[in-house]
């Protein structure tokens, strides 16, 4: 029998909001985020675990895990 596919995250980052800190690419312990001028994108969404480090350490509440 084959396994279920994954059912990938959904990361919602807000540049308005983002300051590109990198303090959500730092928590990460997949290395889903990276820094892409001064904001914050996902690089490798696959790879999310939906951890949600990267939105309870954002001290600017600018990335969402769902």
């Amino acid at each position: 029998m084959a396994e279920p596919a994954k059912k990938l995250a959904k990361i919602v980052i807000n540049e308005r909001l983002c300051k590109g800190c990198s303090i959500c690419i730092d928590f990460c312990p997949t290395n889903v985020l990276e820094l892409k001028g001064s904001c914050v994108a996902v690089k490798d969404l696959e790879a999310c675990t939906r951890c949600q480090l990267c939105d309870l350490r954002c001290p600017d509440f600018a990335i969402q895990v769902f």
